[in-house]
């Protein structure tokens, strides 16, 4: 599968060069995703001597497994043999490869793949020889290592994610197949803008031949026959075959023979299934066909003690940690306009049970009463510059502040730390039957509508994300979605 979270899409191996050098249409695109893999192993080599120095300097002050004997002997100079074997060893497990940034659980796996395997050559290969090595410098380099390793990838994507949001370092895409399925891939690169997906254009199956763009506004380059030529003239990096591109596997086996020369061309298969998480996705091979299977909506688990108690434990803990600041914003709507420092609005959670959801106030008292004029066509409408807005309210919103009491009702258990977005009961009213699987979950204080744009999603898209989220719940999902929260607060994206 592919190693980005963006539904529906699964990668082929990488074709090998056939040729002596590839066209000169591609010659200058290596150099490009080069750059990436290089600043990250320039991060991990940071990291891994910031962990190497810090190891040996506690293991100077902390002869905790050995005395204090040979230091050079015993600790300086295997560290050296130790940050070459650790990075040989994320270069030969595929912890550089193009495809693997920005996206997905896979980097940070073989990161600590590597790590692990690292450390269990270095401790057999000491124990096999009798190597001085400190034990001391053993288990503290690696203790270090690998958080500070993790902690640098995040950063370093964090960076790549920013800079492709802003149409740098972005890949170009070509897209093949009808132009419904187009479109349908289209929607979902341009949602996920920090996957860094510029798409130039398509091509039609022949029968599809005369069409000038698609219902997307795609334009149309030609037709599947002359893949290689548009390849070279648009100089793609990214070929993705979506459903309906070609007949059969043998058309699809000779367009990929065309690319073969072509090895800075990377090939993604994005079959009919979108919206489903790689981890509900087996590709089992039999007799030569890959067949996919897919495992069921998962729901039903987000239902889980495991979640509740996740819940629980973790709405105390910021309760407990925040609850000054909460205290303090309260005093601060109060005194600024006499009102209620708390807000409580009717909205609809798990299974449509109405609850009382709890916020700071961030607007004039009745201001449901004084609704502006504006688009009001959506499900979903928020004014970007609500005049009811008060001077706290804006600072609350921001840092999404207002949001700190329904803590309390993560606790009682009418809401969960991430979920979809508490509905209200006319939006709820207005569902279409696809919609009423939100419900099928406890509404969240954050989800993947937070952490995608907030208010700047418009309403399908935010529906989408809620979809998914309740289709693919798992607690390393949960737990990704809280950590990019914190940057989207920090960011102050969508938040008004």
């Amino acid at each position: 599968m592919s190693r980005t979270d963006s539904p529906g899409l699964s990668l082929l191996p990488d074709p090998e060069p056939a040729g002596d050098a590839a066209p000169a249409a591609v010659t200058r695109r290596p150099a490009r995703t080069n750059r990436i893999a290089g600043a990250v192993a320039a991060v991990d080599l940071l990291m891994i001597t910031v962990a190497t120095l810090a190891a040996i300097r506690f293991r100077l002050d902390l002869p905790l497994f050995d005395p204090a004997t040979d230091v050079i002997a015993n600790t300086a100079q295997p560290a050296i043999f130790l940050i070459a074997a650790w990075l040989l060893l994320l270069v030969m497990l595929g912890a550089y490869d193009n495809d693997l940034f920005g996206a997905g659980m896979d980097e940070f796996r073989l990161v600590v793949n590597a790590s692990l395997a690292n450390a269990a050559l270095v401790g057999v290969g000491a124990f096999l020889t009798q190597s001085p090595l400190s034990r001391a410098l053993f288990v503290l380099l690696f203790s270090i290592g690998i958080p500070l390793l993790l902690m640098g990838r995040l950063g370093a994507r964090h960076v790549l994610q920013r800079a492709r949001t802003r149409g740098l370092l972005s890949q170009r895409v070509l897209l093949v197949g009808t132009p419904g399925h187009v479109s349908e891939i289209n929607v979902v690169l341009n949602r996920e803008r920090w996957l860094g997906y510029d798409v130039v254009g398509c091509l039609l199956p022949s029968d599809y031949a005369g069409i000038q763009s698609t219902s997307g506004g795609i334009p149309v380059l030609g037709t599947t026959d002359d893949l290689r030529e548009h390849v070279d003239d648009h100089e793609v990096d990214i070929v993705v075959f979506t459903a309906g591109a070609v007949e059969s596997s043998t058309e699809l086996r000779r367009l990929a023979w065309d690319l073969e020369d072509h090895s800075n061309v990377e090939i993604i298969v994005a079959p009919n299934v979108t919206d489903v998480s790689s981890e509900r996705v087996r590709i089992r091979p039999v007799a030569g066909l890959p067949l996919m299977h897919l495992g069921r909506p998962r729901s039903r688990a987000a239902r889980s003690a495991a979640k509740r108690a996740f819940d629980v434990a973790g709405a105390w803990a910021v309760l407990v940690l925040f609850g000054p600041v909460l205290l303090a914003m309260m005093l601060w709507i109060r005194l600024d306009d006499g009102g209620p420092g708390m807000f409580r609005q009717t909205r609809v959670g798990r299974d449509g049970k109405s609850f009382q959801c709890l916020k700071l106030r961030s607007m004039v008292v009745d201001a449901e009463g004084l609704l502006p004029a504006g688009d009001e066509s959506s499900v979903l409408y928020k004014m970007a510059n609500d005049p009811r807005v008060t001077r706290p309210g804006r600072f609350i919103r921001r840092f999404s502040l207002d949001e700190l009491p329904q803590l309390w009702n993560v606790v009682r258990g009418e809401m969960s730390l991430v979920g979809p977005r508490p509905p209200l009961p006319d939006e709820v009213a207005r569902y279409e039957d696809d919609m009423l699987r939100r419900l099928n979950v406890l509404p969240g204080m954050t989800g993947l509508w937070q952490v995608s744009g907030r208010s700047d999603l418009t309403w399908e898209d935010t529906v989408l994300l809620d979809l998914y989220y309740v289709d693919n719940w798992s607690m390393t999902q949960d737990v990704a979605i809280l950590f990019r929260t914190v940057w989207a607060v920090l960011a102050s994206r969508g938040a008004y």
